[in-house]
């Protein structure tokens, strides 16, 4: 407790008294009452700032120990499924709120699946209609949503994430930079490095990667240097059937670096499914999300190679709180 909310806590808990003058000798008795309530009313006046003062440093001790609660839905996503996998997104949507989440996190390409060429003919523009869709998500379960998703602009594809408030607000899109052109024919575009960073919400700033931007350090040195409160990073892990589990330490491993080298809760949200296009073509995403705390401590690691939806409440050091 810092020493101003101490002081102010110390002089609520006493009494606040009020004593009238002394009437003097000799003084009217209308005069000396005219004194005592003009004596009193600075009284009242200290009291009013004083409870309105204590309020206000209760209310700024809040703000800046808050407390978020992110539910982590590592869901099933199958290539092209446009409707099932909005399906599967509101059934994660529906647990999360009934857990009392304020975030919801879902993996890299979640609407129509990871390096599916498929997508070049099916993505959207952001904004554009599924971004328009989890924008009516956010707002239906009042919760902040983000969410990795393809995204078409003119005749480019990206691979892109978005951020949305509770109203159902864009705050944030990010497309990633290291998109591994060797898995698709025509590649993913390529997003710019000054995409890297983040906005400021009611949970402080949060920060959105993708995937393999977190292998790079240049781009995990440059979020550092944002100070980020909360790093929400969609992911596409996938390997050989063969390696799983043990790629899902590898998983942890890495999550766990960066959240200690950003400085704060690192959230990485994986998938369950298969990849069924390109070289990698029967890679199995396995599961295994990974939250870490500010030190890299790893707090929930969800099942392998299952749907889970997992709600952690973490503790956030806010810089800003500007939007709802």
């Amino acid at each position: 407790m810092n020493i101003l909310l101490r002081s102010r806590l110390h002089a609520a808990e006493g009494p606040v008294a009020f004593e009238p003058p002394k009437r003097k000798p000799f003084m009217p008795l209308k005069r000396w009452r005219k004194k005592a309530h003009r004596d009193k009313v600075p009284h009242r006046t200290a009291v009013s700032k004083l409870v309105f003062g204590l309020s206000a440093t209760l209310s700024l001790a809040a703000v800046g120990h808050a407390q978020v609660r992110v539910a982590v839905c590592q869901i099933l996503v199958i290539d092209g499924d446009r409707q099932g996998n909005f399906r599967r997104i509101e059934y994660a949507l529906k647990t999360a709120r009934a857990e009392h989440a304020d975030i919801a996190t879902f993996p890299e390409s979640s609407i129509l699946g990871w390096e599916n060429p498929d997508a070049h003919t099916l993505a959207t523009p952001i904004p554009g209609a599924d971004s328009d869709r989890i924008a009516a998500l956010a707002r239906k379960y009042r919760m902040m949503i983000a969410i990795g998703l393809d995204e078409k602009d003119g005749e480019r594809l990206y691979d892109s994430a978005i951020l949305v408030g509770k109203t159902g607000k864009l705050l944030w899109k990010y497309r990633k930079i290291r998109v591994l052109p060797q898995l698709m024919k025509p590649p993913y575009s390529r997003g710019k490095p000054s995409g890297i960073g983040g906005v400021d919400t009611q949970f402080g700033r949060i920060g959105v990667v993708i995937c393999a931007d977190t292998f790079t350090d240049a781009y995990v040195r440059r979020m550092a240097g944002l100070k980020p409160d909360l790093m929400l990073v969609p992911y596409g892990w996938a390997a050989p059937a063969d390696q799983w589990p043990a790629h899902e330490k590898d998983l942890e491993r890495l999550v766990s670096s960066r959240a200690k080298l950003w400085k704060c809760p690192t959230v990485g949200t994986d998938l369950v499914g298969e990849m069924t296009h390109g070289p990698w073509k029967g890679y199995t995403y396995g599961g295994g999300s990974v939250v870490a705390d500010s030190t890299g401590a790893v707090l929930a690691v969800l099942r392998d190679r299952d749907s889970d939806v997992r709600v952690v409440e973490l503790p956030l050091d806010q810089h800003a709180a500007m939007q709802p």
